[in-house]
């Protein structure tokens, strides 16, 4: 298949979750007005394994280019008090014993900029270059209407953000629904780094549950970052709210608890979509 570089793009940000899933396959079967030029997955090399089983499947079924691009890898360099550049720490949002939440600068860093920078190589804009006025790129992203709240309008001029799923007046459910219809047995989940701080306690169950090597590595994460001082803080750190080391967190389920549900309302990193 072509490259799609020097002309306007119809970009689809691809996070391998349910909506973006949905929004690739659909777009796929012709279901929208226009096809995109391409779609583009920002790997943070922390994402579980059925994340990239799922990606190879998907690239499979879709006809236009799937481009994996990456910032580095999140675990690593947080671990080792870097960012993507080599310089000081990109913090994540992890629940500190002080109260509240670390800076999240993890998705700038390991989702939104890597897309840029694949964008505008598309674009055949060079680093450090301004894009010209005559080209216009439209990003698709996958927010469907129950978190209509998330929808923000790009931060660069020559880059639109739609939301073809909200035009459809499609909810998650209603995505999740679509798939089954069409691909039953396959299954849909949320695309997010195994230690991802805004994972609610049914995520964690699951994961527990059902991908035990993904739990092993979060709960290694977990002491690992417990009184690490390289992003600067000096409170005690953990991946779970309740600020308890997640191997002796109590997983209750959110419907349980009487809670919302904090990985989908408070991520806007498109990590899951």
């Amino acid at each position: 298949m072509n490259d799609v570089t020097n002309k306007d793009l119809c970009v689809l940000s691809l996070g391998a979750g349910v909506q973006s899933t949905t929004m690739a396959l659909m777009a796929a079967q012709g279901e929208f007005d226009k096809m995109p030029d391409c779609a583009i997955f920002a790997d943070t090399g922390y994402e579980p394994a059925g994340v990239y089983t799922h990606l190879d499947w998907l690239e499979a079924q879709l006809p236009f280019p799937v481009y994996r691009v990456t910032a580095g890898n999140i675990k690593d360099d947080h671990l080792n008090g870097i960012n993507t550049t080599g310089q000081r720490f990109a913090s994540m949002p992890l629940f500190t014993a002080g109260g509240g939440m670390a800076r999240r600068q993890c998705t700038h860093e390991y989702k939104i900029s890597p897309i840029r920078k694949k964008t505008r190589e598309l674009l055949g804009v060079g680093f450090g270059e301004r894009v010209p006025k005559k080209l216009r790129v439209e990003m698709w992203i996958g927010i469907s209407t129950d978190e209509a709240s998330r929808m923000k309008p790009s931060r660069d001029k020559w880059q639109d953000n739609v939301w073809p799923l909200i035009d459809k007046r499609m909810s998650r459910w209603d995505c999740r629904k679509w798939f089954e219809q069409r691909h039953s047995g396959r299954t849909l989940a949320k695309s997010a780094c195994i230690a991802c701080p805004y994972r609610d306690s049914a995520g964690w169950r699951d994961m527990k549950d059902n991908d035990p090597i993904s739990w092993t590595d979060a709960i290694e994460f977990d002491a690992a970052i417990r009184n690490k001082g390289s992003d600067g803080i000096q409170f005690p750190k953990y991946l779970h709210r309740s600020m308890v080391p997640l191997s002796e967190v109590d997983l209750t389920t959110v419907e349980d608890e009487g809670q919302i549900n904090f990985f989908n309302e408070e991520c806007e990193g498109m990590c899951g979509v």
